[in-house]
């Protein structure tokens, strides 16, 4: 891990956020990105006052254009990127019968359209340097489908597919890992949900079963600190107490 150059969006909060300080925490040099510019800003102030190194910018993953400017941003500053982690999603989960189309749409954008942007932004600077690593975070959403689900466990299992057309595609020296989480204690579903039941279900569920993000980091650092010629393909990390 020592000084390995890892992008990582949603970067602010949860697994992101776990993951930045985990990743810098064994020697990595990371580019930030969130929407949420002063929480990437505090996250890169808690690495940088650790003796880490950490450079951070605003991020939208729907904008294609901002996915470009991360990757830039770490190339500039660090000179190369080894490893981009698309870990920006949302999920404002309902049953269909609510017809929250919004929503839908917002998951398909960020959940899929932003990991793909992630992927178009960092694949030419991979192949420029003959190396490179793509992580995408998914979701046992996708694995055991459940009702209130659909659409998220959609996106992500879109990306599902992607990812492993993406490894079967890459070659000898990039790598393709995909993680999915299982329940994680974090604010990411509950803060978009505006059901009310729910958003009292999952949270009732969350406060009898979710896992620290740091389990996710852990995974994902395992899966960027194999050898060059190791790609650890698939990483499901749950709760033991989850069906």
């Amino acid at each position: 891990m020592e000084n390995k150059i890892v992008a990582i969006t949603g970067a602010g909060r949860g697994i992101g956020r776990a993951t930045a300080i985990h990743l810098a925490a064994r020697g990595a040099r990371l580019a930030l990105g969130a929407r949420n510019e002063a929480e990437i800003a505090a996250v890169a102030g808690e690495i940088e006052a650790a003796g880490g190194k950490a450079v951070y910018r605003a991020t939208d993953v729907t904008k294609r254009s901002d996915l470009d400017a991360l990757v830039a941003l770490a190339c500039e500053h660090f000179c190369r990127l080894d490893v981009i982690v698309n870990n920006a999603g949302l999920g404002p989960i309902s049953r269909f019968d609510a017809l929250k189309v919004d929503d839908w749409d917002a998951m398909i954008d960020v959940n899929l359209k932003g990991a793909l942007y992630g992927i178009a932004a960092a694949l030419p600077v991979f192949r420029r340097q003959d190396s490179g690593h793509v992580v995408n975070i998914i979701s046992t959403a996708g694995i055991k489908i459940v009702p209130t689900m659909g659409v998220y466990a959609a996106t992500k299992n879109a990306l599902r597919t992607a990812t492993e057309a993406l490894r079967q595609e890459s070659g000898p020296n990039l790598r393709v890992t995909e993680v999915s989480p299982g329940f994680v204690d974090t604010t990411f579903a509950d803060a978009t949900i505006t059901d009310p039941e729910v958003k009292a279900a999952l949270q009732k569920r969350k406060e009898a079963l979710a896992m620290s993000p740091d389990a996710i980091a852990r995974a994902i650092a395992f899966a960027i600190e194999e050898p060059s010629d190791v790609e650890i393909g698939s990483i499901v990390v749950r709760p033991t107490a989850q069906d």
